[in-house]
């Protein structure tokens, strides 16, 4: 049963006014307990490697540049920046990440209805008999009768020491913890489709390369059989260019192997089933490598990376936690009011006379806790040092990232030129081979080194130029991949860096959660 206080008795008023007075006035006088936190200063370091960064054989480097936002477009393939987007949509684990993301933002929210008083409603009707035996006269029989309340209460706790506020401090910080989680997972993805991709346009060369040899070793072996069928070589030619054509046939399961589990790999980034069939197919000559690579100043890194913004917004929280158990040791206040209205008849709830009410002021002050506040407050600090070295630990392996980026693409770079170098060697070698050994000038064995090296600079060089992607694709993950340069909903949007364009991650996410 529902009542509506309509005419609310002037003491009432009275009591709010009170109430509120005091809540102002403990308001205005509060202070907030524990270190203000700030973010950690950039490392004072230059360049990633001590001997500075030089421009690659193939990639030159852009440094200061702004990495775009969705830096996969660099590598000018439709196909790859389609499944990107179709894992922004449809991957679990960024879903999750998302759903995780929004379970800490609301408990945040929520958080801070604990900074605002506290108002609930209650009515009961009851009907009851008593009996005059109850209070001593038997003789005076029973009575039945009913009983109707309403009642208004009102709790406020004061934040007179801002023990609620940091806490409100700490789980913001707790959002913005998984806020960078969202995008280090994205980040990742993006990453592993990318080399994945890069993969699989790999082994298709691979298998294409090894094919053609085995045609060719197949072709080889017919002309041997006819030179041995007319008694123009020995046997033991034919023999050996067969055992080359089954040794090279050998290689081929194995890369087909790898193709389909790469195959499957990518279908369940994008968040299909691998029996799912995916139009997309890689090729590594559509791969395309960027004239230019954005390398961020070392001073910025620190301010790119999501996985040391999601650490240093765990420095955050524990900073805030500081402020929690210092608040604790002072003095806690609590207002409580209650107006009621008691009557027999429903119609009597608001007459003169019916209402009644209560308020009281609760004091808390911590005396003796035989020494537990002040371990507790070692306790925080501990905490607060230990995510402190844990970010420093974060922010090396970051340069370590960085530095081992680079360094790949320089080696990469020239074990790439060494290696067209040696394809080029290898075949002009094979083809002066084949002609020598039609005339009769050379053996049977020297053909076969000059196809087996021809062969193996060949895979060679396949495998150098995917290294060389795949290296440029760790970089774009080392250096942080551009979240910066998307919007953010106004709720999440950050003062440093500031972003530029639109389309973002959080607002994909957004839309698809809506269904739009």
């Amino acid at each position: 049963m529902a009542f509506t206080l309509r005419n609310p008795p002037a003491s009432t008023a009275r009591l709010g006014f009170r109430l509120g007075l005091i809540a102002s006035l403990m308001a205005v006088s509060s202070c907030t307990m524990g270190p203000d936190f700030t973010s950690p200063a950039a490392p004072d370091v230059k360049t990633y490697s001590p001997h500075g960064e030089t421009e690659q054989a193939v990639h030159a480097l852009a440094f200061g540049k702004q990495m775009p936002g969705k830096w996969w477009t660099l590598f000018h393939s439709k196909p790859l920046t389609a499944l990107i987007e179709q894992a922004i949509k449809h991957n679990p684990d960024l879903q999750s990440a998302y759903a995780t993301l929004v379970q800490a933002r609301e408990n945040a929210i929520s958080q801070q209805s604990s900074l605002w008083p506290a108002l609930d409603a209650t009515g009961y009707a009851t009907r009851q008999q008593v009996s005059g035996a109850q209070y001593g006269s038997p003789s005076r029989g029973s009575s039945v009768f009913n009983l109707f309340n309403t009642s208004i209460g009102v709790s406020y706790t004061l934040d007179a020491f801002g023990s609620i506020r940091r806490q409100i401090e700490g789980m913001d910080a707790q959002a913005e913890y998984q806020r960078f989680q969202l995008e280090g997972a994205f980040l990742t993805i993006a990453s592993n489709i990318v080399t994945t991709a890069v993969l699989e346009a790999s082994l298709r060369a691979q298998i294409t390369a090894t094919q053609a040899m085995m045609t060719d070793q197949a072709e080889q072996l017919a002309v041997l059989q006819q030179q041995f069928d007319l008694g123009g070589i020995a046997k033991t030619a034919v023999l050996a260019q067969q055992s080359l054509l089954e040794q090279t046939k050998t290689t081929l399961p194995p890369l087909q192997q790898q193709l389909a589990q790469a195959r499957n790999r990518l279908k369940v980034l994008v968040g299909t089933y691998p029996s799912t069939d995916l139009a997309a197919q890689f090729k590594l000559d559509e791969l395309q490598l960027p004239d230019s690579l954005p390398l961020s100043l070392p001073s910025q890194l620190v301010r790119q990376r999501p996985d040391i913004r999601a650490q240093e917004a765990l420095l955050h929280a524990a900073s805030a936690q500081i402020g929690v158990v210092i608040a604790s040791v002072f003095p806690n206040f609590t207002l409580k009011a209650n107006v009621s209205t008691i009557a027999t008849e429903a119609g009597n709830l608001f007459a003169p006379g019916s209402d009644i009410w209560n308020m009281t002021a609760n004091l808390a002050q911590p005396i003796f806790h035989g020494g537990q506040l002040t371990h507790q407050r070692l306790v925080a600090k501990a905490a607060y040092q230990q995510v402190a070295e844990q970010y420093r630990s974060t922010v090396l392996k970051a340069f370590e990232n960085v530095a081992d980026s680079l360094s790949a693409l320089r080696y990469d770079a020239d074990a790439l030129q060494a290696q067209d170098a040696a394809l080029k060697a290898a075949n002009d070698s094979l083809e002066l081979t084949r002609s020598q050994f039609r005339l009769g000038a050379i053996s049977y064995v020297d053909l076969l080194t000059a196809q087996h090296d021809y062969q193996q600079a060949r895979l060679g060089q396949i495998k150098a130029k995917a290294s060389q992607i795949s290296d440029t694709a760790a970089l774009f993950l080392a250096l942080g991949g551009g979240w910066w340069q998307r919007d953010l909903p106004a709720t999440l949007q950050d003062n440093q860096p500031k972003p530029k364009k639109a389309g973002s991650l959080l607002e994909q996410f957004e839309q698809f959660r809506k269904g739009k």
